[in-house]
């Protein structure tokens, strides 16, 4: 069992940034691929970012590609999603997963999943 709780998230200018933080329980957190998923209203949820267990491999959705960036620090049990040229259409909030691989997240989402932090982006 893993329990994910996110924080960081807020209101910010076009343009701006945010570091969104996901804290993990559990002693096993260094064996889950952790990513990150947005949901919009009206929308479904979708794939933001992912990360491999140890760190090594890293996956972006296009829309982010270039702007985001995802890390972890197994040491603190904590993943992070760096987020620099933020712009109104990613307004969301955004959810912290974990899963047993980073193709099992970006295929069918998390295993375990946080409550969601909201990110606002205003124009």
């Amino acid at each position: 069992q893993v329990q994910l709780v996110e924080s960081g998230g807020g209101l910010v200018q076009a343009g701006g940034s945010l570091r969104l933080s996901c804290a993990a329980s559990g002693r096993t957190f260094s064996s889950y691929a952790m990513g990150w998923f947005r949901q919009a209203p009206g929308k479904e949820r979708e794939f933001v970012a992912a990360i491999s267990s140890g760190g090594s491999f890293t996956y972006y959705a296009d829309s982010v590609q270039g702007r985001f960036t995802i890390s972890r620090d197994n040491a603190k049990n904590t993943v992070y999603l760096q987020m620099n040229s933020l712009k109104p259409e990613d307004t969301a909030v955004y959810y912290c997963a974990a899963a047993g691989s980073t193709r099992n997240l970006r295929a069918s989402g998390g295993t375990y999943w946080g409550q969601g932090t909201q990110v606002t982006v205003s124009s």
